[in-house]
């Protein structure tokens, strides 16, 4: 799986900082999202990112033949 936090994160102009103080999701959850380097992210925090972004899922996940 591929996340596109970063990609999102520029379109948007927003910093990992922005998305913390206004979702209240974890600074750290975040960055490990934005290097791509977490291992599993809860529904909601999915769910928290796709309303912030008003995107779908697809935006933001994509499945990856590994």
């Amino acid at each position: 799986m591929r996340i596109h936090f970063a990609r999102l994160l520029g379109e948007h102009k927003k910093k990992i900082t922005d998305v913390a103080r206004d979702t209240g999701i974890n600074r750290g959850t975040l960055t490990r999202l934005y290097h791509e380097t977490a291992e599993r992210v809860d529904l909601e925090v999915l769910q928290q990112l796709c309303d912030y972004f008003d995107c779908e899922v697809d935006v933001l996940l994509e499945r990856t033949k590994d």
